[in-house]
């Protein structure tokens, strides 16, 4: 990028604050929403697994990612700032329930987490609620 730069010389104009934010952003967005079509018309056709991963950052904030996984690869979809509560079983599959949903519960073909004490807990209280025959 940088060499890209200095080819085209001193007289490159930067965006503006409002250009990265609105319109250039908007760009992007519409991009990674034309990539995930492709993929949302696999986990209808074929399925997919959703999958999560807890971690602490470098300032100690508990992280949630939340991924889907299909034939085409895995698509990050969101994160969750987790240090505002305790990550109990019940906490943990609300999230995953939610993102189920959000994905579409037809869809999901397994979901897979860390393996963490509380995602067990979360998957032995409420595995029935995720198979629905």
């Amino acid at each position: 990028m940088i060499e890209a730069i200095g080819r085209y010389g001193a007289g490159l104009k930067p965006p503006s604050y409002y250009e990265m934010r609105v319109p250039l952003l908007q760009k992007e967005l519409n991009y990674t929403n034309d990539l995930l079509k492709g993929h949302k018309e696999s986990w209808v056709t074929h399925g997919c697994s959703i999958m999560s991963d807890a971690w602490t950052d470098r300032r100690r904030r508990s992280i949630i990612n939340f991924m889907v996984n299909c034939s085409l690869g895995t698509m990050f979809v969101k994160s969750i700032d987790a240090s505002s509560f305790v990550k109990s079983g019940d906490k943990i599959y609300d999230l995953l329930d939610k993102f189920v949903e959000k994905i579409g519960e037809q869809n999901v073909v397994q979901v897979i987490t860390d393996n963490g004490s509380n995602y067990v807990l979360a998957g032995n209280i409420h595995l029935l609620n995720f198979l629905k025959f």
